[in-house]
């Protein structure tokens, strides 16, 4: 749907324009087992590098589902949507994961079968190249939050866990991917004082803490819902690490810095690497 704007439409020019942007992102791979991630959803130009941060620590990784979790820009429903069809890319289509969303779906009223927030949505969808490209074949489960209130974050999370824990999943490997920008249209000092508080609070693995700040308007995120999920669901599944991989602002390429959109990039995983900001890449 955004082939074309948000990412180029032609299959050879998209693959090069991934596989540079993951190499040009030199990051230290951490030991651990990562469960989920945050990630940008701006055209590729301005968060595509940010991006790669992130799909680089899974780059080759063998998961066999990916549950992206992304906000709903254009059309408000309550709750959260799940469509079994299945999503395409210039890179080529991508299976859903129907037994798994089927189960998912059954956890919760909250929960529906449906395209709304889907037919229109770049969120979810610019994240899937960079996994087609990353990891190769893996089943998806495609979530979009309509609303982004803390007990919807809290009861998908539970819905997603109680899924990922029946025996028929319990052995496969799976990813969560919370889609996510910062903060939109501000001085880029303001800008970095705001996206900064965020950063602190995925830093510390306090997802509470987050959705007391977005509350409180000390910061902004348009996907805060799937970040807060996100970290949920990860902890549950037994993350115990947080890192910020990289940040940085619309600013860094327009080179207009008077009204600015953050980005950032970030891993929760089982390790014993500290969560830190060591090797931030500022942008």
């Amino acid at each position: 749907m955004v082939a074309g704007t948000f990412y180029p439409l032609d299959r050879s020019e998209l693959e090069k324009t991934v596989l540079t942007m993951l190499g040009d992102i030199g990051c230290e791979r951490l030991e651990g087992d990562i469960i989920g991630i945050i990630s940008p959803h701006a055209g590729y130009v301005y968060s595509g590098e940010i991006a790669a941060g992130a799909y680089n620590q899974i780059r080759n990784e063998r998961y066999e589902n990916v549950i992206i979790i992304a906000p709903s820009h254009f059309e408000y429903f309550e709750g959260c949507s799940v469509v079994y069809g299945d999503y395409k890319t210039p890179v080529g289509a991508i299976e859903t994961h129907i037994e798994m969303a089927e189960a998912i779906v059954s956890k919760s009223s909250f929960i529906k079968e449906s395209t709304k927030g889907h037919m229109r949505e770049h969120s979810l969808e610019v994240q899937l190249p960079f996994l087609q490209i990353a990891l190769g074949n893996f089943k998806l489960i495609p979530v979009v939050m309509g609303s982004q209130d803390y007990s919807t974050a809290e009861d998908l999370s539970k819905s997603i866990f109680a899924v990922l824990s029946e025996k028929r999943f319990s052995n496969n490997k799976n990813l969560i991917v919370g889609s996510s920008d910062l903060s939109h249209y501000y001085p880029v000092e303001k800008a970095k004082e705001m996206d900064g508080i965020v950063i602190k609070d995925i830093e510390d693995f306090d997802e509470k803490k987050l959705f007391d700040d977005i509350s409180s308007k000390k910061c902004e995120a348009c996907g805060y819902g799937p970040m807060i999920t996100t970290m949920m669901i990860s902890k549950k599944i037994g993350a115990n690490r947080s890192r910020i991989l990289s940040y940085g602002t619309s600013g860094d390429i327009s080179n207009d810095f008077s009204s600015v959109v953050g980005y950032l990039s970030s891993i929760f995983y089982k390790g014993t690497q500290g969560s830190h900001l060591d090797g931030l890449l500022l942008k």
